[in-house]
């Protein structure tokens, strides 16, 4: 299976199976036509090939038609599918790596599109204890068997909300690294309107990475995120982002936000934050029903399509202007990705990581909390419910018929299993526009690559 493409005045041909990335010219792109394994291409290429040669010339023409067979000679074109026996060992136990901990179910914003309901999950707004957080990280510690390095997410709501809590929890985890042989790797997601000069200095210590909400422009921003009290949050959380991304010598950070139906020209947003002075950026659709409002729909993605070339273009060019920066999702790595089980299965919700309540209650990742019928266990109980962790172990590309013959399915592993739940009810269905989205994220992303400066 082979994609190709044009983009700026460049021909791009990505063989699916091996993961390689052709430059190609416009001989070859035609001569590659609309085929998808070798013999379709032999079969297409003598069909358009004399017309080629009244045009190229036969020298350059057969000079193209022998490199491609070159290629797939190689194995670089048309190459066999590299995981079509990959299956998931169900019968082995589940490794956990890492836990999102909703250290509290309340927020000081009332976001517009929060899909946790501004905080509370859909339920009653409370608090973590900390006896509930270290049980989590002994549940961690006891299911990671051999594993070394562990993630903690602390999430929310607004984790800022209960950060003494957030305190006991790492320095108990802390406490237990050597033992255990573990070492836990903290990150903190706050939308920064209660930061203050002690949390910056606490977070800068203890926290190996931290996500930092903010939309892109004041209006925007303030547009979506509000405080309790109405007004925007954009004059009084810039500041203090600012503080705390200057005092950790801007590294391990993320700025990160969320683009609409009321901002679909999400790249002056995006570019807005870079401008700022912020090198790690973040921008994400929103992932919202249609009684919204708010929700992006297909015939957005024209817009949206043009919004990431526009982006892309610009990206080039402040890269070679020596005022580059990274965003997200141009961020791809050609020669060392993610091994078979995460080309096949993605995030490992369920399984390799789970979200846990104020309660203790364990759930497939921090998008089906609250939906009951996916309730996991209990940290004081264990997992009472391994059908449903199973669930979410067997589900990878193979077993959705949209990814099988998709040529992105080994950059984005499936896709978001919550989203693909909320708009499908099915784990196994992806979500439709979510997929398109990627699709052409990942274009200008290859894009970018073949344009790299050494």
């Amino acid at each position: 299976m082979i994609h190709k493409y044009k983009f700026n005045g460049t021909n791009i041909v990505v063989d699916v199976n091996s993961g390689a990335v052709h430059g190609v010219d416009d001989i070859a792109f035609e001569l590659l036509g609309e085929s998808q394994n070798d013999e379709d291409f032999k079969v297409i290429a003598l069909e358009n090939y004399q017309a080629l040669v009244d045009v190229y010339g036969e020298e350059k023409v057969e000079e193209a038609f022998e490199e491609l067979l070159m290629l797939i000679d190689e194995e670089m074109l048309f190459s066999p599918p590299p995981f079509e026996d990959y299956s998931p060992d169900l019968d082995s136990k589940p490794i956990l790596k890492s836990l999102c901990l909703h250290i509290c179910h309340d927020c000081n914003l009332r976001c517009k599109y929060c899909f946790a309901g501004t905080g509370a999950f859909g339920g009653t707004r409370s608090m973590m204890s900390a006896d509930v957080g270290k049980r989590a990280i002994d549940m961690l510690v006891k299911e990671s068997a051999h594993r070394h390095n562990l993630e903690v997410d602390f999430f929310g709501g607004e984790p800022l909300m209960n950060f003494e809590v957030v305190k006991e929890i790492v320095e108990y985890a802390r406490s237990l690294e050597a033992g255990a042989n573990k070492n836990f790797r903290f990150t903190l997601t706050t939308n920064a309107l209660a930061l203050s000069d002690d949390k910056i200095d606490y977070i800068n210590k203890t926290m190996n990475n931290v996500v930092l909400s903010i939309d892109g422009r004041k209006t925007t921003n303030d547009n979506m995120r509000m405080r309790l009290d109405g007004e925007g949050s954009y004059d009084v959380i810039l500041p203090r982002i600012k503080k705390l991304v200057e005092a950790r010598d801007g590294q391990n950070y993320y700025v990160r936000g969320t683009f609409t139906r009321e901002n679909l020209d999400f790249s002056n947003d995006v570019l807005h934050l870079a401008d700022l002075g912020f090198k790690q950026v973040s921008v994400e659709p929103v992932v919202a029903n249609a009684e919204s409002g708010y929700d992006l729909r297909n015939e957005d993605l024209p817009k949206l399509f043009e919004e990431y070339e526009k982006l892309a273009l610009e990206y080039v060019k402040r890269e070679r202007n020596g005022e580059g920066f990274n965003f997200f999702h141009f961020m791809i790595d050609l020669n060392a990705g993610p091994c078979i089980a995460k080309r096949t299965s993605g995030c490992g919700a369920g399984h390799e990581y789970a979200a846990i309540t104020p309660e203790g209650d364990i759930y497939p990742c921090h998008q089906f909390v609250g939906q009951d019928d996916f309730k996991i266990g209990n940290v004081y109980d264990g997992i009472g419910n391994p059908v449903i962790r199973d669930s979410f172990r067997g589900s990878n590309i193979t077993t959705r018929e949209e990814c099988r013959n998709c040529w992105a399915k080994y950059y984005c592993s499936g896709g978001c299993v919550a989203n693909a739940w909320q708009f499908n009810a099915d784990i196994d269905k992806p979500y439709s526009v979510g997929c398109e989205l990627e699709k052409k994220r990942v274009e200008v992303a290859l894009w970018i690559k073949a344009n790299e400066i050494d």
